[in-house]
């Protein structure tokens, strides 16, 4: 096992993580990172806060007919479920019009140390570092969910997932095509305590 270096001030990586934001989806298009330059993406992503080392989570890449299918399941079951036809259209053109996505499973492990909710936060914690370093490598990203991630029976003829398993999100990555504004963000002042005593 290597050494891991010392600490030391990244002024580059306080900036980048103080100005990140998502890129919208809907703005997102090809080329996507191909599986060279998506690996050590996905490797960063995994280098998160994971007590008890279970690993509780898995990643699927999912592009073009995957993409394809999925987006043909949604539409059929989300009309079989008799959703609001406006939001089954959202939830179909978030798979037909991603250049690339992935799914991050969480998958929670049987533990007596480790409750499941900290299971649930490290597959949180996977999907913000897949966020982080897409964009640090030059790629639009953003974060989806909707009511598939935790459709059983989405989440069965869609993804084969085992049946504890749902998705923690659905990070869409792909070539900026316009930078957005910022958006209001929250004011530390407001939600922090200081507490000495």
């Amino acid at each position: 096992m290597t050494s891991l270096p010392p600490l030391r001030a990244r002024p580059d990586v306080s900036e980048f993580l103080l100005t990140r934001r998502s890129r919208p989806a809907k703005t997102l298009t090809g080329p996507a990172p191909d599986r060279a330059a998506l690996e050590p993406i996905l490797t960063a992503a995994l280098r998160v806060p994971d007590h008890g080392k279970l690993e509780p989570w898995r990643l699927v890449v999912l592009s073009g007919a995957a993409l394809g299918r999925l987006a043909d399941l949604t539409a059929r079951m989300g009309a079989a479920r008799d959703l609001d036809p406006g939001k089954v259209v959202k939830a179909e053109a978030m798979f037909r019009d991603a250049p690339l996505m992935v799914a991050v499973v969480a998958a929670p492990q049987p533990s007596e140390k480790v409750p499941e909710v900290e299971q649930t936060l490290s597959a949180g914690a996977v999907c913000l570092g897949l966020l982080n370093a897409a964009q640090a490598a030059g790629w639009g990203a953003n974060w989806l969910t909707g009511w598939m991630a935790t459709d059983r029976d989405w989440l069965d003829a869609g993804l084969s997932l085992a049946p504890a398993a749902w998705v923690a999100g659905f990070i869409v990555i792909g070539t900026e095509t316009v930078a957005p504004p910022d958006r209001p963000r929250p004011d530390p002042a407001r939600l922090t305590e200081w507490r000495d005593a």
